[in-house]
């Protein structure tokens, strides 16, 4: 098993995984993706303990990888995944709780295993990295909590001023030590060009991503879908279809590379808030990237997708990308009004980012079987949730013990060389 950047068409600079992990982007600038996709293997049983499961799923995906031993990626999965991962029935859907993890989002699923990998890799090495981290809301404050006090790595966390919840910031600025977190007068978009100027300056060395575009983020994202779909077939004995809130894109290309490798995935579908450069481009077939709209799903205020690049690696066509990416755009109304919904008919309380994908369902696929992918938990939007459902959402434990830590961080303009 290796992988090449999207962008080396003839497939010359081949790595292994642990080597494209450590790497992030690719020097092309672009995004690393497998050679191949293996099939799923016929002895992963979903009823294994989730950190086996994760183990046995991603085994094929470091075959031959000349840094990491099948017993490091053991440990790497054992330590990573050590919190529950429910998928909650309600009337009419099932929800995939990805919220309870350390900083109550899904981003710890990708944080974690990469900061456990990153970690082994640069001890055995006794080398150091810098890892550059470009968020909207959630991706920060899951980078900043997994790789907090780890050896050998330090942190620059970038976040747009005045486009993240107050909880959300907390999080993403409470470390110190091995991690910074910079304030960016601009949009999220601006602090990812940042992050990507930064990687391809060829006076910087010793830098890394733990964005989505880095392969250790998309890869333990991936498994999560296997498992959730396989226990679904298990209760229902139907495949779903799973409605992933997007963004960036790289929560559901890891679906979609589940339902490749031969997941039980019906299909997946995408719902994004206001910014709708992926449906616009599923219409007209013209992919037009602009400046991210601001809106209360906060973490998917994204115009320029990253992911886009491995979708259109591996749909490769216009008309294959329609036959398996659909997409549907929600306004701010229609989230305050479907988190209202619901709470009123299932007393079950939805993010923003959740909602939208609830919406969805609602409007698209009220009669099949599905998933809702639940990317974070409602009391990190507090502010647009408690006035909606009339009540107040108590915080998780691990996100309550981050409010009272003394907030550090700088304010700078999107210019990367104000970093170093």
């Amino acid at each position: 098993m290796y992988y090449v950047s999207t962008r080396d068409k003839e497939k010359k600079n081949r790595l292994c995984a642990s080597e494209a992990i450590l790497q992030g982007l690719a020097p092309d600038g672009g995004l690393y993706v497998p050679s191949k996709l293996p099939e799923l293997s016929k002895d992963i049983n979903v009823d294994l303990p989730y950190d086996e499961f994760a183990y046995r799923v991603l085994l094929p995906f470091f075959e031959d990888d000349k840094n990491l031993s099948k017993e490091d990626l053991r440990d790497i999965c054992r330590g990573a995944f050590n919190f529950p991962i429910p998928l909650k029935k309600l009337s009419n859907t099932s929800v995939l709780e990805l919220f309870h993890g350390p900083t109550a989002a899904f981003k710890d699923f990708g944080a974690r295993f990469l900061a456990f990998t990153m970690e082994k890799l640069l001890v055995k090495k006794n080398e150091k990295l810098c890892i550059l981290v470009a968020t909207s809301g959630d991706t920060g404050g899951a980078v900043a909590s997994a790789f907090f006090k780890r050896q050998n790595l330090s942190v620059k966390v970038l976040f747009p001023k005045g486009r993240v919840a107050a909880r959300q910031k907390q999080q993403l600025t409470c470390w110190g030590e091995n991690v910074e977190s910079y304030e960016v007068r601009g949009s999220f978009d601006d602090c990812q060009r940042m992050v990507k100027s930064a990687f391809v300056d060829p006076s910087l060395s010793g830098l890394s991503s733990a964005n989505s575009i880095n392969l250790g983020r998309l890869l333990p994202q991936m498994v999560y879908y296997v498992y959730a779909s396989m226990q679904y077939v298990k209760e229902y004995g139907k495949e779903p279809v799973i409605i992933v809130p997007s963004g960036n894109v790289g929560n559901c290309t890891g679906a979609y590379w589940a339902r490749k490798i031969g997941s039980p995935i019906k299909r997946v579908a995408l719902s994004v808030n206001a910014n709708t450069t992926i449906p616009e481009y599923l219409e007209s077939g013209k992919y037009n990237p602009r400046d991210a709209i601001k809106t209360i799903a906060n973490a998917m205020d994204v115009g320029a997708p990253s992911n886009m690049e491995r979708l259109f690696d591996l749909f490769r066509s216009y008309e294959e990308m329609c036959s398996n990416v659909s997409a549907w755009s929600v306004v701010d109304d229609e989230i305050k009004r479907t988190i209202k919904e619901v709470y009123d008919e299932e007393g079950y309380v939805m993010c923003p980012h959740t909602a939208c994908g609830e919406r969805v369902r609602r409007d698209h696929f009220a009669n099949e079987d599905t998933i809702i992918v639940s990317t974070a938990h409602p009391a990190k939007f507090e502010t647009v949730v408690e006035p909606l459902i009339g009540t107040t959402v108590e915080m998780p434990a691990a996100l309550s013990s981050l409010m009272d830590k003394k907030s550090i961080y700088k304010e700078i303009d999107a210019d990367y060389h104000q970093l170093f």
